[in-house]
C-alpha cells in the first residue's frame, strides 16, 4: 500500500491564490484613477470670459490661449459643438502658432466687455494681436478659386491691386479694397499680393468691423514668416496647419476666432497681466 506524501491542500490558500488577479486588476483602477485626478482637466470654453458672447448661432471657434499679455507665443484649439446648449468639443490636435510682437491688445468685435485693469488696448501700429472674440467672414490665398479644392467659406483670390488700407484718415480704413475701382483717399496701404508666402492661405478676421480710426486694421491669420515667428499682429501657423484650418472652417457654422490670455478659475489670471 503506498502512502501520499503531500499534505491536503489548504483551501484558505487556494482561495487567495484564485483571488490575486482580481485584487491586482482593482489595484492597478486604483492607480489609474488617482493618476487620472492628478493630470489637469481639458480646458472648458464655457469657463471662458467671453462665453457668454458667442453667437448661438456659432458652431465652430478657433479658441486661442496664449500664456500672457506679452507672450507672442500661443496655441490654437480648433472647437466645434453640435447646437447652442451642447458641450464645445475640440477637433483634432492643438496648433501652435505666433501673435504680434507685442503679444495681445484688447481688440474690437463681438465681445462688449471693457478690457480689464492692466489690459492695453489694441490700437493702430503696436504689434499686437486683438484679444477677444471676431468674425471669420472669408478666406483668402495666392491660388485662383478654381484651383482652391474644396472649400466651404467665401474666398478671394489675391491679385495685384488687392490692398488692406490701414491709413486711419482714409474712408477705406480697415478695408480690403482693389485699389483700381475706388477713388484713393489714403497714404498708407498693404499689397495683399506681394506677400505670396505669407499669404499663400488665410482668413480675414473681422477685428475693428466698424473702422474706427486708429482702433487697428488689417487683421488676418495667415502662415507665419518662419517656425515660432511673432507677427506685427496677425495670427500665424505653419502652411500644414493653416491649410487644416481653412479647409476645417464652414460658413453655415458662423465661424469665430476666441483669443485671449490663458484662464484660472474662469477669470484672467493676474499674474499673467
Amino acid at each position: 500500500m503506498t502512502t501520499d506524501c503531500n499534505p491536503p491542500a489548504d483551501p484558505t490558500a487556494t482561495a487567495r491564490q484564485r483571488a490575486r488577479p482580481y485584487l491586482i486588476a482593482i489595484l492597478g483602477l486604483i492607480i489609474l484613477i488617482f493618476l487620472m485626478l492628478l493630470l489637469p482637466s481639458s480646458p472648458d470654453l464655457r469657463d471662458s470670459p467671453f462665453a457668454t458672447d458667442i453667437p448661438a448661432a456659432c458652431r465652430q471657434i478657433l479658441w486661442v490661449r496664449s500664456p500672457s499679455i506679452t507672450s507672442p507665443q500661443a496655441r490654437m484649439q480648433l472647437m466645434q459643438r453640435a447646437s447652442a446648449t451642447s458641450a464645445w468639443q475640440q477637433v483634432g490636435p492643438d496648433i501652435p502658432v505666433t501673435l504680434g510682437h507685442a503679444g495681445l491688445g484688447w481688440g474690437k468685435g463681438l465681445h462688449q466687455s471693457p478690457p480689464p485693469a492692466g489690459f492695453p488696448e489694441k490700437i493702430e501700429g503696436d504689434k499686437r494681436s486683438p484679444a477677444g472674440l471676431f468674425l471669420l467672414p472669408t478666406l483668402f490665398g495666392m491660388a485662383p478659386a478654381t484651383e482652391t479644392g474644396p472649400l466651404n467659406m467665401p474666398y478671394i483670390a489675391l491679385r495685384p491691386g488687392i490692398i488692406g488700407v490701414d491709413d486711419p484718415a482714409s474712408t477705406h480704413y480697415n478695408q480690403i479694397v482693389d485699389s483700381r475701382l475706388v477713388t484713393r483717399d489714403w497714404s498708407s496701404n498693404e499689397s495683399m499680393s506681394r506677400h505670396k508666402k505669407l499669404y499663400r492661405w488665410g482668413a480675414f478676421v473681422a477685428h475693428n468691423p466698424e473702422g474706427i480710426p486708429g482702433a487697428g486694421s488689417c487683421i488676418f491669420l495667415h502662415l507665419w514668416p518662419g517656425e515660432g515667428r511673432s507677427t506685427s499682429g496677425c495670427t500665424a501657423m505653419s502652411e500644414a496647419d493653416i491649410e487644416r484650418v481653412i479647409r476645417w472652417l464652414d460658413a453655415s457654422q458662423q465661424p469665430c476666432l476666441l483669443q485671449e490670455v490663458l484662464q484660472e478659475n474662469g477669470s484672467i489670471d493676474s499674474r499673467n497681466l
